[in-house]
């Protein structure tokens, strides 16, 4: 089947739209007319070829995205043709070892780890093999994903809200119900307030903090934190002086959703004896953290996160309810709504941090 995608052909040049060749889904798999979909910093890493997972071009990015089953290959039995869902980053085997502690996020099953690596061949582009980010690749009118990935949702449910659950929304949660398991009447610091940090602060909310404080260097990135739940608001200079200031002693959690190296280090020390501080934005590999050993003797912890230590069947569903119950704001994330055409102007609107979240619509 024919379809339009935005297609990556050169690292550090614009997407091309380009008509591509979707396989039908194989045993296992199913095939997704895409709705909506988000646009992610990990897709400006790969546009810019840093990415860890996209080597050789062409490439399909997109992966926080929703839609409508459309067909199921042999086998398939948790969807169905017509159903609403969510199509998660990680489709746990359910076998492996990690999957057997209830690791889900940190699945090793051949069929992730194929995915993750670009997916099974299942998009030509002039004949020729085209990958997809983390085997889905959601800017373009379909993707062929492995039915593990695949999150049903109510019909209810707009698509441009849901999408957004698949990846910034459950890392930012996550962040802190899953990792941090943050209590009630504690004490927040969330360091960058863009997609992500703005999902921290709404599951420092949902978990029940009194006190959540929300630092950035944009000024219309803190009024958006005070919009989501942030009680106090800085633009951070000395971390530690300045949260000490508001809270006496340093936070009981604090989260760095910047991956700006130096910033994790200011947070931590923030933090008071006790204290938990959670690494949720990934700085550039190879830059050192240094801290303070004396830190460590208070029993402070630090933590790292990949994509909220999800159980995407679990966790996804649970995070949809809330959002049509009023207590997740997922509309206010969404500060663009764009066709596929536009998506590389869209790019740079996330690139200059001009934007929380813009979501492509179909």
């Amino acid at each position: 089947m024919l379809m339009r995608a935005a297609v990556l052909t050169g690292f550090h040049q614009p997407m091309e739209i380009r008509e591509v060749e979707i396989a039908d889904p194989g045993p296992g798999e199913v095939r997704v007319q895409i709705k909506a979909s988000g646009v992610c910093g990990s897709d400006l890493k790969a546009i810019d070829g840093k990415s860890p997972v996209v080597h050789k071009l062409p490439f399909i990015l997109g992966h926080e995205s929703a839609g409508i089953v459309e067909s199921v290959g042999a086998g398939v039995t948790a969807v169905k043709p017509g159903d609403h869902v969510i199509v998660s980053m990680s489709g746990p085997c359910g076998k492996c070892r990690n999957c057997g502690a209830g690791r889900f996020h940190l699945c090793s099953g051949p069929a992730r780890m194929t995915a993750i690596m670009g997916g099974e061949p299942r998009i030509t582009l002039d004949g020729q093999e085209t990958r997809r980010f983390i085997g889905i690749g959601a800017f373009a009118e379909y993707a062929v994903v492995r039915e593990a990935t695949c999150v049903k949702i109510s019909e209810d449910a707009p698509f441009a809200a849901m999408c957004l659950l698949a990846c910034g929304v459950i890392t930012g949660v996550g962040a802190v119900l899953n990792v941090a398991q943050v209590t009630p009447g504690s004490s927040v610091l969330v360091v960058g307030c863009g997609g992500v940090g703005l999902n921290v602060i709404q599951g420092a909310v949902l978990a029940g903090a009194t006190t959540i404080v929300a630092a950035d260097v944009a000024d219309q990135k803190l009024k958006l934190a005070e919009r989501f739940g942030a009680t106090h608001t800085l633009v951070p200079a000395d971390l530690p002086a300045q949260v000490g200031e508001l809270v006496r002693g340093g936070v009981d959690y604090a989260f760095d959703a910047t991956g700006v190296p130096g910033v994790l280090a200011s947070a931590f020390a923030a933090t008071a004896p006790g204290g938990t501080t959670v690494m949720v934005g990934s700085p550039p590999a190879g830059h050192p953290v240094e801290l303070d050993p004396a830190l460590l003797f208070s029993s402070r912890r630090l933590m790292g996160t990949q994509g909220g230590d999800a159980a995407p069947h679990r966790d996804l569903p649970m995070l949809a309810g809330q959002f049509l119950r009023g207590r997740l704001d997922l509309n206010g994330l969404i500060t663009e709504r764009v066709a596929l055409e536009q998506i590389n102007e869209a790019v740079e609107q996330v690139r200059q941090g001009a934007v929380a979240r813009t979501v492509v619509v179909f």
